[in-house]
């Protein structure tokens, strides 16, 4: 485990926070640079193949030492979320954790609460990394990184494990949305693959959302405010008319749970003149998200209408769909991960996520890819933490799906 941690605390030392507003792939120098340490480590480690394509996208291979068994992938991401910041990270590691609210130094007025946290009770005792609250810390996903490195460490210094070949991918920018856009999946050339991009251990993500993201542009006309009467159109005030407009009880994250969709406003830019909103649409029922379309649409028309000298316009991208669509085609993906849980001393749980992974769009690709944990908690806010213990057990998990692969033919 001290090696886990001495990767996971050198990991996060690097900003690799993604940039939703480029066209650059990767979006952010720090997914570089983390890219060139992780080849140079696999190289020290022995691993075949080990080389950055032309889009930053790390790649190696564990040898396999099992005749004739297939191949899989294992996939973890090196960008962090653009929602805070991710520079001069400064992790607390606390060793032995008393199971109270953890008040972060870097910042008191941060606290990371057990009442809002349901799984800081099952952590007592274990070893919990945190930042000092004015960072994110980066567990999502270099708990990923870290845990596949050192399941690699570990199966290329003990080449008595039988194992089939296994890939190693560390891809770019998945929390923008574009984390498989640069892989060819007939390059990957594995039965499926696996992300290392989960929670609590034992879980078991074989569903996702569909999502897609919505761009509202609203034009206005700015003029000096003395003379503005009859002439101003302010796109602000009609910003906040159509986020007012937008259902809210019934369709907003806030206000839903389990299997219930979204339609989430998230980032607002702009002025008088011209506004734009950016809206996440979320559903497990892919089908649906063309009413969560239709829906704003039908706000802008109506603001239109009222205001007929504004202009909006709404603009919707595809993102990713639920892997559970693709799940059929390989459903030894799913089974065997669920068996090496149990072996690893875990029931298996299986989850939907209200999100996505790499693995939504790899499984629309052709690639099978479920996600599995590994002990990060809190992600996307400066009271993220990761569980040490936790990490330990996805590598022996992984270990454990290694070797039940290298049975198969």
């Amino acid at each position: 485990m001290d090696q886990l941690l001495e990767r996971f605390l050198r990991y996060v030392a690097l900003d690799t926070k993604a940039v939703e507003q480029t066209d650059d792939y990767p979006s952010s120098p720090g997914q570089l640079a983390l890219g060139k340490m992780l080849a140079s480590e696999l190289r020290d480690l022995k691993l075949e193949g080990v080389r950055i394509d032309e889009n930053g996208l790390v790649w190696a291979d564990i040898p396999a030492t099992a005749e004739s068994a297939p191949r899989i992938a294992w996939f973890a991401h090196m960008d962090t979320s653009p929602e805070f910041t991710g520079t001069n990270v400064k992790p607390v590691v606390h060793k032995n954790y008393d199971g109270n609210d953890m008040v972060l130094p870097g910042n008191t007025a941060r606290v990371i609460k057990v009442d809002d946290c349901d799984v800081l009770p099952t952590l007592r005792g274990k070893t919990l990394i945190t930042t000092d609250g004015t960072t994110l810390l980066g567990a999502d996903d270099k708990s990923g990184v870290a845990v596949i490195m050192t399941a690699a460490a570990e199966l290329m210094n003990d080449r008595d494990i039988k194992h089939g070949p296994i890939r190693i991918i560390f891809t770019c920018d998945e929390e923008v949305g574009r984390g498989a856009d640069k892989i060819d999946v007939k390059a990957v050339d594995a039965v499926c693959g696996y992300t290392l991009d989960g929670e609590t251990i034992g879980e078991l993500d074989n569903e996702t959302f569909s999502a897609d993201l919505a761009v509202v542009t609203i034009t206005g006309h700015n003029i000096h405010p003395g003379l503005a009467t009859g002439k101003m159109v302010n796109a602000l005030r009609l910003a906040g008319l159509f986020v007012s407009h937008m259902p809210w009880e019934e369709r907003s994250p806030e206000n839903t749970s389990d299997r219930e969709g979204f339609l989430h406003p998230y980032k607002i830019d702009g002025g008088v003149d011209q506004v734009s909103i950016r809206i996440i649409l979320r559903s497990f029922d892919t089908a649906e998200l063309q009413l969560h379309e239709q829906i704003l649409r039908d706000v802008a028309d109506s603001i239109v209408s009222e205001h007929p000298r504004a202009k909006i316009k709404v603009d919707v991208k595809k993102q990713y769909r639920n892997m559970k669509d693709s799940m059929a085609t390989e459903p030894r993906a799913v089974d065997l991960a669920a068996q090496a849980l149990r072996n690893a001393g875990f029931e298996p749980e299986f989850k939907s996520i209200r999100g996505g992974t790499d693995g939504s769009r790899l499984s629309e690709m052709g690639l099978p890819t479920p996600n599995l944990a590994v002990g990060m908690h809190n992600f996307h806010s400066p009271l993220e933490f990761t569980c040490l213990e936790e990490m330990q057990d996805s590598v022996r998990v992984l270990i454990e799906l290694a070797k039940l692969w290298g049975r198969e033919k």
